[in-house]
């Protein structure tokens, strides 16, 4: 993987980001197709793997579902 710094902060970023709007509870917020905690967790657990340690999410994505499966996948 590859790493570019972020601006003028140091930190080192992947240059592959992983969005993470796909991943929140389907019955929460307004994206019906959205991918559960489980699916996103297999996803997200392969990104990490790979290298990836830049991932966007949101409050917004399903309510705050999003946010919620990434931070226990990572956390994890």
């Amino acid at each position: 993987m590859r790493y570019i710094k972020l601006g003028t902060t140091g930190l080192e970023v992947s240059a592959i980001t992983l969005g993470c709007m796909s991943f929140g509870e389907p019955d929460r917020g307004g994206e019906p197709w959205s991918l559960g905690a489980d699916a996103g967790r297999d996803i997200i657990r392969q990104a990490l793997e790979s290298g990836v340690n830049f991932l966007d999410t949101a409050n917004g994505y399903s309510a705050g579902s999003s946010e919620e499966i990434v931070g226990r996948a990572v956390k994890d």
